[in-house]
C-alpha cells in the first residue's frame, strides 16, 4: 500500500532531545510500513530526579520499543499495540545507569507484515516482543549492547527488516481498506469502505481485529483526528467550521469532543503543550 501524504504526528512533534529523535526510513519499500526509527542518539545516564511525565496520544501507529542498560549489560523491551485514548508516560530509569532507548515505529498497517502472529487483542496494551516479532527480536536485539548510536541501529534493523521483505505478510483487502482510510482522511463509513473492498462489513471488521487488532470505526475516527491535529499545527488560518466541513464532523461540537476525547485536552491546550516542547525549532 502506497502512502498517501499521511504522517501521524506525537503530542510534542517538535521535540528533539539526548533522549528522543526520530529517523526516517531510507529505504523507500520500508517507508510503507515504517513511520520511523525513534530513540536517544547515545547513551545517556539515568536521572536522579524523575521527570515529568510526558503525554501520549494515539498517533495510529504500533511501536517495538527497547530499553537499553548499558550498565547491567541488559535489553529489555516490548510491543506496543495501537492506543485509542491518550495516556501519561513516566520515565522509569535508574539514577546513574547508562542508558539508552531504540524503537521501530510500524503505522497502524505495517506492523503485521512483519510479525508472526495475529494483532488482535494488541490494542493499548504493551506485550513481549517475542510473543509476535521473534525472528526480529532473535536478530536485533544482541545487537543494540554492541551498536550504541541511533543512526547504527537504525542500520542494522533496516538491513534485518529489507531481509524480511520477501515473507512478509499482505492482506489485499486490508491494504486496500487502509489505502481508502487515508485517501478519504477517515471521512468513510465502514459501510463505504466495505464497498470500496468488495466484502462484508462484517469480513472487514475480522480482518481488521487480525491484522491490525482494532476495528475499521475506530481506525477511521483516528486518522481523521491524526489529519485534524497535522492541519491545527501547520495551517495557523484553519478556522474549526471550515475543519468541520473538510474532515466529515457533523458539526463543531462533535469535532471539538471528539478531539477532546482522544487528546485528553482542548485544541488551545494540545496547540500550547506541542510548541512547548519545540527545543529547537530549526532542527523540527
Amino acid at each position: 500500500m502506497k502512502n498517501i501524504f499521511y504522517m501521524p504526528l506525537t503530542a510534542a512533534p517538535f521535540r528533539r532531545s539526548a533522549k528522543y529523535k526520530e529517523l526516517f526510513p531510507i529505504n523507500g519499500k520500508l517507508a510503507e510500513y515504517i513511520r520511523c526509527f525513534w530513540g536517544s542518539e547515545r547513551p545517556y545516564r539515568g536521572n536522579e530526579k524523575p521527570s515529568s511525565a510526558d503525554i501520549v496520544i494515539p498517533d495510529t501507529c504500533m511501536d517495538i520499543i527497547y530499553y537499553i542498560d548499558h550498565t547491567e549489560q541488559t535489553v529489555t523491551g516490548g510491543f506496543c499495540g495501537m492506543n485509542d485514548a491518550s495516556f501519561l508516560n513516566y520515565e522509569n530509569s535508574k539514577p546513574g545507569h547508562l542508558l539508552s532507548i531504540f524503537s521501530i515505529r510500524f503505522y497502524a498497517w505495517g506492523a503485521y507484515a512483519f510479525s508472526e502472529d495475529s494483532l488482535s487483542g494488541t490494542l493499548n496494551g504493551f506485550c513481549d516482543i517475542q510473543s509476535r516479532f521473534r525472528q526480529l527480536d532473535a536478530l536485533l536485539r544482541p545487537q543494540l549492547l554492541e551498536k550504541r548510536s541511533l543512526e547504527e541501529r537504525t542500520g542494522i534493523a533496516e538491513e534485518f527488516l529489507l531481509r524480511q521483505m520477501f515473507s512478509v505478510r499482505q492482506n489485499h483487502i486490508v491494504n486496500t481498506a487502509a489505502g481508502q482510510i487515508l485517501l478519504h482522511k477517515g471521512a468513510l463509513s465502514v459501510e463505504g469502505l466495505a464497498r470500496e473492498c468488495f466484502v462484508s462489513v462484517r469480513q472487514l471488521e475480522r480482518l481488521f481485529h487480525e491484522y491490525i487488532g482494532i476495528n475499521p470505526k475506530k481506525l477511521c475516527n483516528l486518522v481523521r483526528y491524526q489529519y485534524l491535529w497535522q492541519e491545527i499545527l501547520n495551517n495557523p488560518k484553519l478556522h474549526i467550521q471550515d475543519a468541520v466541513w473538510k474532515y466529515g464532523y457533523n458539526d463543531q461540537s462533535h469535532l471539538i469532543r471528539e478531539f477532546k476525547r482522544y487528546h485528553a485536552m482542548d485544541i488551545g491546550g494540545a496547540k500550547r503543550y506541542a510548541y512547548q516542547n519545540v527545543g529547537n525549532i530549526q532542527d523540527s
